[in-house]
């Protein structure tokens, strides 16, 4: 591409080495989540939620267990200082959930803002300023030292309208475009907004440290991360906190990094939206914890209701294969994929129950509310007999010898591959039923009756093209017996070379299902035979056999 002489890195490493991070295997407990759906969410849509909208959606929040929710800038309009002021006066904030307001360093800005939190019984009051190179050298025009009394005289006002207030207040200060900062200069002025504040162990502070831009690989931020908290004033009692932005298409990498760099919060948002590219996407970070054995502490065990909620309030879309919430994410189409997850679950019914290893779903669907019929095993031209079988044992009660189920197989692809589009299961057990299943032309079962002697033999009524023909014959079975006669009496050259039988248990009836595989002119047909009787099941099923043959 052309132009690209005129990029280069705009992030700083530490002056240090911190790379202990990449020593931790995993993340090993949930993070302090901080939903931003309200305010970073909300500011990235085309058209904000209403005031209806964001009570409702604040409401859900609670729902999956969010502790921790920014509900605005009160102080930027008065959308948002009536929403937080709805929140209150009808006493919608338990009293285990605190509201996040975010505040500029400006005294009017703190001022409205210490007003809009007027009533509320836990509240963090969020500070920022930029400090980035490229933002003091061309937004601001300042020096280093004016960005710093920037930030400390806000951190001194917020110690003042404290006072004055009546609540519970925790602090929390962001030098907004960390990654962009020399982290020297980071470091030096989130510890001078320290000693405004003076955390103790009762009265914690929080220190963000956003990728209000992403501008490098996640292990530099994990270091950047690594360096902060090692030596960060007071921090046994401040709370590290991240915000990843997906500029770079990172953020999830950059806060499991950061996590492990010693980060003890998370800000983010259900699925991701935000400024841009986007704020981390929460569900992602903490189903990936899930799928470790950790407990998350937020409930997405119902995630088609977390996708319709976030889908009617924000008017954006889940793509169909966005990690976890996705329709498709635990979809295959794929003929091996299908047969490995089929026999990967047969496997853990039979071996293993208590854990989750089956290939290609790294969670169980059903964790998250999802269905293995409609969710996991998908059909179309592309599938195999493995998943094809596997769909109409689950939903309807089939079980098919191996190579029918193959010989099925493709009966399915080639009309999916004739319509072009994927099947739902009914419509593949219809095919099923129409192709395989009792059969009834040229040859249709009337009755039949055996006898018992040195050999079994039978009387069969036959209808041939609507002409009834009573037969007999012998053999040292009864399938053998019936088949012996139709070789006989109608001129038939076929061998039975497979038979299975098992009861249909997802009917509503006690029937049976029998499967007969015969050779004729070199070739291998299959039929199906259902009935209340396993014998007039077994005699469908060949009939049903060497029908598919006068095809």
């Amino acid at each position: 591409m052309k132009n690209y002489q005129k990029y280069k890195k705009q992030y700083f490493m530490p002056p240090v080495s911190c790379m202990k991070w990449a020593e931790k295997e995993a993340i090993e407990k949930a993070p302090i989540w901080c939903s931003v759906d309200l305010r970073d969410g909300n500011q990235s849509l085309i058209v904000p939620m209403s005031l209806d909208e964001k009570v409702e959606f604040f409401k859900f929040l609670v729902k999956v267990g969010f502790k921790e929710i920014e509900v605005g800038f009160p102080a930027a309009s008065e959308t948002e200082y009536n929403f937080l002021r709805t929140l209150i006066e009808q006493d919608l904030i338990p009293d285990d959930v605190t509201v996040q307001v975010l505040t500029q360093s400006r005294e009017h800005i703190i001022k409205k803002t210490f007003e809009s939190l007027k009533g509320a019984k836990n509240a963090v009051v969020h500070l920022y300023n930029s400090t980035s190179v490229a933002q003091r050298e061309q937004v601001f025009r300042k020096s280093k030292e004016e960005i710093i009394e920037i930030a400390v005289s806000g951190a001194r006002l917020l110690n003042e309208y404290t006072k004055n207030t009546e609540g519970n207040f925790k602090f929390e200060y962001s030098p907004e475009s960390f990654t962009g900062t020399e982290m020297e200069f980071a470091l030096e002025i989130c510890n001078a907004v320290l000693d405004i504040w003076q955390p103790t162990p009762d009265n914690k502070v929080i220190i963000n440290l956003p990728v209000t831009v992403s501008h490098s690989m996640p292990h530099v931020y994990a270091s950047q991360v690594e360096y902060m908290c090692d030596n960060l004033k007071y921090r046994e009692n401040v709370i590290v906190s991240l915000h990843p932005h997906n500029d770079r298409g990172c953020a999830v990498a950059d806060s499991e990094m950061g996590l492990l760099a010693g980060a003890d919060r998370i800000e983010g948002t259900l699925f991701g939206n935000g400024e841009r590219t986007g704020n981390v996407d929460i569900v992602t970070l903490a189903l990936n914890m899930f799928s470790q054995g950790v407990d998350p502490e937020l409930d997405f065990e119902n995630m088609p209701e977390v996708v319709d909620v976030y889908e009617r309030m924000t008017g954006m879309k889940v793509y169909d294969r966005q990690p976890y919430g996705g329709k498709l994410v635990f979809a295959a189409f794929s003929g091996s994929h299908q047969d490995a997850i089929a026999k990967g679950m047969k496997w853990r019914e039979e071996q293993d129950r208590n854990h989750w290893t089956v290939p290609y779903l790294p969670i169980d669907p059903h964790d998250i509310g999802r269905e293995y019929e409609s969710d996991v095993i998908r059909i179309n031209s592309q599938s195999g007999k493995g998943g094809i079988g596997y769909l109409l044992e689950q939903n309807f009660g089939y079980s098919l010898p191996a190579k029918m189920r193959e010989d099925f197989g493709y009966t399915v692809k080639g009309v999916s591959d004739h319509l072009h589009k994927e099947l739902k299961p009914d419509e593949v057990y219809d095919i099923f039923k129409k192709e395989y299943v009792n059969v009834s032309a040229p040859y249709a079962l009337i009755e039949n009756h055996f006898a018992q002697g040195d050999e079994i033999r039978t009387t069969v009524t036959i209808s041939v093209n609507g002409e009834t023909k009573v037969m007999e014959g012998a053999g040292n079975g009864r399938l053998d017996a019936v088949s012996n006669a139709l070789k006989e009496n109608l001129g038939l050259d076929f061998t039975v070379e497979v038979y299975t039988e098992h009861a249909l248990e997802k009917s509503s009836k006690s029937q049976a299902v029998a499967y007969v595989g015969i050779e004729a002119n070199g070739k291998m047909s299959w039929g199906a035979g259902v009935h209340n009787d396993i014998m007039d099941a077994s005699i469908r099923a060949l009939l049903s056999a060497i029908n598919r043959t006068q095809k």
